[in-house]
């Protein structure tokens, strides 16, 4: 996501509500978000759909990778449990039945 500029990004809701098709446009060729002021504080972000989902989606993937790296961290330290445990507990754990293996 391209970083804000501030000198472009940042306006009144007023002017916002004025000039929407303009700043549309903006966003749309910029891939930038606005900062929409009222009364001189920013209160609201507005961006277009595309660049909303590719935040959603690097967010998922950050949060992936943080998972896969807190379970290597659980290998590297001992903090596993054997799968022929783990699935008997399970199965105890959800009153269902063991299971024969072949």
């Amino acid at each position: 996501m391209p970083t804000i500029d501030i000198s472009k990004d940042i306006h009144s809701l007023s002017d916002f509500k004025r000039k929407t098709g303009t700043f549309v446009s903006q966003m749309r060729k910029s891939g930038h978000p606005l900062i929409l002021t009222i009364n001189g504080k920013a209160e609201l972000v507005v961006q277009d759909a595309t660049a909303y989902q590719e935040l959603l989606d690097e967010i998922d993937e950050l949060k992936a990778i943080e998972g896969i790296k807190s379970g290597l961290a659980d290998v590297e330290a001992g903090r596993v449990t054997d799968l022929d445990d783990f699935e008997s507990e399970f199965r105890k754990k959800n009153g269902l039945s063991s299971r024969t293996r072949r």
